[in-house]
Parts: C-alpha cells; structure tokens; sequence
C-alpha cells in the first residue's frame, strides 16, 4: 500500500491536477466559454432532453449519469476533502467544475457520435469506443476498458458500499455484512435488467433524492445564516494559503487543498475521467449537443450545488472539529444541526445516492467489457457476479484503502482519456458549430443530419471547415 499511496502523492500532487485543469483551460478556450455562454440554455434543455425519441432518454441518461456522479462524492467525497484538505478544498472542487462542465460537454458529445447499437434497440459508447472509432487507438481503448472494469466496477463499487453500510452501522446496531448483503440484493434486481431498467429506476431516484437533501441541507444553512460569510471567506483564504491553517485534527496547506480539492472534485462530477459518457452516449437525442448540455448540467449540478451544501453544512456546525472522516463527517453535521434525526438523513441520503451510483458504476464496467469481447452475455454475466463479489468485500473493508484504490485508477483513466479528448477536440468543435449555425437558421430544435456516422467523415475537410 505505501507503493499506491506515493503514486497517489506524485499523480495527484500536481500531475493530474494539472492535465485535468489544463485541459479544461482548453476546452473553455476551444469552444469559446461554453459553460458561461450555454449556461441559461441548460435548462431548458433539460425540458427536450425529457422527451422520449424511443430508447434511453435524454433525461433518463441525465439521470442516470447524475446518479452516478452525486452518489458517493456529494456526502463522502466533501467530507474526506475536507478533512484531508481543509476548506480550502472546496474551493479547488468548485475549479475542477467549472472547468470540468466543457470537458463534460465534449465527453457526451464523442460519446453520442462514436457510439454501436446493442441488438435491444439500445446504444453503447464512451471513451473506449470513441479511443478506437475516432482515434484508431485499439491500444489506448484496450488501457481504458481494462482501467473501467476494475476501477470503477470494482473499486467505485466497493466505495459505495462501504458508505452505505458505514452510514447505516451508525444509527443502527448492525453488521457491515448483513449491510453488504441486503445492498447486494438490491443491486441485483436492477443491474440485471439492463440499461433501460438502470434508467427508468435513476429518473424516478435521482430527481426526488437531490431536491429532499438539498431542502434539508439548506434549512441547515438558514439556521445559521449569520456564520455563511464567513465559511466563505475562510474556504477562499485556506486555498491560497501557503501558510499552514489550524483545522480540525491538522493543519492544511495549499498543497493539500489543491490536491484533495481537484481529486474529489473528480470523484464527485467524473469530469474527465471518462465515466459519465457511456451513459450519455446511450440517450437518444435529436442532437449530441443536447446530451453535451445535459452533460454540463449534471457536472454543475453534482459539484457546484449539492457538494457545496455538503461543505456548508459541515463547516457551519463545527463538525470538522470532530476528527471524523467520510461519510461519518458528514453525519456528525447533520447530527450537531439537527440532534438524532440528522444521522438518520444522511443515511437515507447515503442510501439512495450510493445505490444509484452502484448501480452507474456496474454498468459502465460493463460497456467498457463490451468494447473488449462485444455483446457476449455470459462474460457480461460474469463481470456482474464479479462485481457483486466487491461490493460484499466493500461493505467490510478499511476505508483509506478502497480510497487509495480509487485515487491511483481515476489517475491513469484521466490520463488516457485526456489523450483521445484532445486528439478528438475538432469533432466537438464541428458538431458544436453544426448545432449553433442551425439555431442560427432560425430552427428551433438542431437536428443531427449526419446519421450519427462522423466516423465516415474526411477529417481533411473537417480542419478545412473549421
């Protein structure tokens, strides 16, 4: 373990950090600040995305990938920032948002063009497809896949359950196994149904679990109103502070906050890591810049919204004065701002939201396993048993190792995924300006005339027209 744990120390020290920001700096500049200049449109295209063209739909996708990313980043991703980082780890969180929302964008997009269609009606796709597809990479897509079905399948999924047994061995007398199993029980109902199944039970979920957590955060937040200024004041301070802050059981420097900061900024909205496109990629939209706003939407959503009332809430009540880590920080801040009841809605809000993620997380293992043997249903059978398997280890395993675990693969997916990102960078621009020069025809609603075969296009013309 010390081995991963000095990796995590140079990849996340600055080498991640730096490619993920960097890139997002690109994007921004390369599609001309598009989560300033789309950020009114965002909404409403949530309005068409919940209109159904047959399939998965735009919302379902939404939903799903939100699942996915709000899940166990809001509630434990904040809290291990925190007190790992200090406050000043918000405020790199709420930078690899911002900067990740046009990463976000350009993920869907690639994952909606370079995409296959499963003999269900239904759609595959995301960084392996498009690695190979767009970039001609087998390797590349092979390193990627192979990240996938262990790090997120496997380690995500282990971190998700053992928040969730965490969380409810601490308002109820219980095992962490019997937490484990009656997750697993759960899990199997929905993963074996499918993609459609997955998104039909994230867009009932999802949308009901974020608005209660966020009334409830924000009553917190009201409760004590008074004390918001300053909670701001010292998260913008502690991250510029090359000083070391007195906090919690620590002090924190600025090395800390950037590098908690952006590693569970990542965590919490899967900007970049190349997870969140194999959802979007199975919605059926008119146009893939719809699915890239969607996409944008679920990173401002999970990361800039929900993590930051998280944050608050744990800041205002004192609770990082309490020693406690992960999901168990963040319960303890309920619990300082309303008594017994708050442990209590953490786990609820814990349940939900890491059941939902479990459930993203088993799936985009399995689409990168597809892109490796195609639709074979006995290997995918067999991955899922597999993933079952983690998911009991999970609910009894040391915490800081899962998370030593998840650093060192969200590391090497980023790497590889910023590579076909940048290489793939004029197909978003394209298609981008194809969606904008309609709109700018008058047409209320783009429309993707090119059959979704981008592949077949002459990437000579495609410089030449840009």
């Amino acid at each position: 373990m010390q081995v991963i744990q000095t990796l995590n120390g140079i990849f996340w020290g600055w080498l991640v950090a730096g490619i993920l920001l960097g890139t997002g700096v690109f994007f921004t500049i390369r599609l001309k600040f598009p989560q300033i200049r789309y950020f009114t449109k965002l909404f409403g295209n949530l309005r068409e995305s919940m209109k159904s063209e047959g399939g998965v739909s735009g919302f379902g996708a939404l939903c799903a990938a939100v699942g996915g990313q709000v899940g166990t980043g809001s509630l434990v991703g904040v809290a291990t920032a925190l007190a790992s980082g200090g406050p000043g780890a918000i405020f790199w969180m709420w930078m690899t948002a911002l900067l990740g929302m046009p990463i976000s964008f350009s993920e869907a997009v690639l994952g909606q063009l370079f995409r296959e269609k499963n003999s269900d009606g239904t759609y595959r796709g995301g960084p392996a497809y498009y690695m190979e597809k767009g970039l001609h990479s087998k390797l590349l897509s092979v390193l990627f896949s192979i990240s996938v079905m262990i790090g997120i399948g496997f380690f995500y999924a282990m971190i998700q359950s053992n928040s969730i047994s965490v969380a409810l061995t601490g308002v109820v007398d219980i095992k962490p196994l019997i937490a484990g199993l009656v997750l697993l029980a759960l899990v199997c109902l929905v993963v074996f149904g499918g993609i459609k199944r997955l998104s039909e039970v994230s867009s009932l979920v999802v949308p009901f679990m974020a608005l209660a957590y966020l009334v409830i955060a924000v009553i917190i937040v009201v409760m004590n109103i008074k004390m918001l200024p300053g909670v701001i004041t010292l998260i913008f301070k502690s991250a510029f502070s090359f000083r070391a802050a007195a906090g919690g059981v620590a002090g924190y420097t600025i090395k800390e906050a950037f590098r908690y900061g952006v590693a569970r900024g990542l965590f919490s909205n899967d900007a970049g890591n190349g997870t969140a496109p194999s959802m979007h990629a199975s919605a059926v939209v008119k146009h893939p810049v719809n699915q890239g706003l969607a996409a944008m939407l679920g990173t401002f959503i999970t990361t800039i919204i929900i993590c930051s009332c998280t944050a608050f809430c744990i800041l205002i009540t004192g609770a990082l004065d309490s020693g406690e880590t992960g999901i168990a920080l963040t319960q303890v801040a309920f619990h300082n701002a309303l008594g017994g009841a708050g442990k209590w809605i953490v786990f609820l809000a814990m349940s939900l939201f890491g059941f939902t993620t479990l459930l993203a997380d088993i799936y985009y293992g399995e689409v990168n396993l597809m892109s490796l043997v195609s639709e074979k249903p006995g290997a995918v059978t067999v991955y899922r048993i597999i993933c079952c398997v983690f998911i009991i280890i999970g609910a009894v395993a040391p915490v800081p190792i899962v998370w030593d675990l998840v650093d060192l693969v969200s590391a090497f997916m980023v790497f590889f995924n910023v590579i076909a990102l940048i290489g793939l960078a004029r197909y978003v621009v394209y298609v981008l300006k194809d969606f904008v020069g309609q709109k700018d025809k008058g047409k209320a609603q783009p429309v993707w005339d090119v059959e979704n075969d981008i592949t077949a296009m002459d990437l000579t013309r495609l410089s030449d027209e840009q």
